[in-house]
C-alpha cells in the first residue's frame, strides 16, 4: 500500500481579534483586497499576494483550536508576520501608513546586522508585522516574493 503524496504548502494565516469590524477597517485600510464577504463579520478573509489572512474573533479561534483563550498574552507571542518591501523608502512608508491607520510603531525603519532595512509595528491586537527589505529577497512586479535558489 503507498502512502498519497504529500505537498506541503503554506495557504494562509488568521488572527485572532478582539473586535471584527476595528480589525476588518484596519486591513482594508492597509490595501489588503477584502474577498469572500458573504462570511459578513463572522470571518474576513483578505488577498496577499500569496496567501490568505484571515481575521476570526478571538475567543472563537481559541475554542476551535481547543486551547483557553485566557490569559492573553500581554507579551511577544513568538511569531511575526513579515512585509517585504523593494526599498528602504517603502519600508518608512509601510510603517507610516500603518501608524496613521491605528498601528502602533514598535521599532522604526533601520539598518540590520545583515544588510537590511527593517522596522516593526503591532497592529490593534498587538500581532507584531515586520516591514523589511532584505538583500537576495526580491519582491516582484506581481507583488510576491521571490527567493534565490
Amino acid at each position: 500500500m503507498s502512502a498519497e503524496v504529500v505537498v506541503p504548502r503554506f495557504t494562509g494565516i488568521t488572527l485572532g481579534v478582539s473586535e471584527m469590524r476595528r480589525s476588518i477597517a484596519f486591513y482594508a485600510s492597509l490595501g489588503f483586497a477584502r474577498k469572500f464577504r458573504a462570511t459578513g463579520e463572522a470571518v474576513a478573509f483578505f488577498e496577499t499576494g500569496g496567501t490568505v489572512l484571515a481575521l476570526y474573533p478571538w475567543e472563537a479561534l481559541a475554542h476551535d483550536a481547543g486551547v483557553a483563550d485566557q490569559p492573553r498574552p500581554p507579551a511577544f507571542r513568538g511569531v511575526t508576520l513579515a512585509w517585504n518591501c523593494r526599498s528602504e523608502a517603502e519600508v518608512d512608508a509601510a510603517l507610516l501608513s500603518a501608524v496613521e491607520k491605528g498601528a502602533t510603531l514598535l521599532k522604526p525603519g533601520q539598518p540590520t546586522d545583515y544588510g537590511g532595512y527593517s522596522g516593526y509595528f503591532a497592529d490593534p491586537d498587538g500581532h507584531v508585522w515586520e516591514v523589511v527589505v532584505a538583500p537576495g529577497i526580491d519582491v516582484g512586479e506581481d507583488n510576491r516574493v521571490h527567493l534565490p535558489v
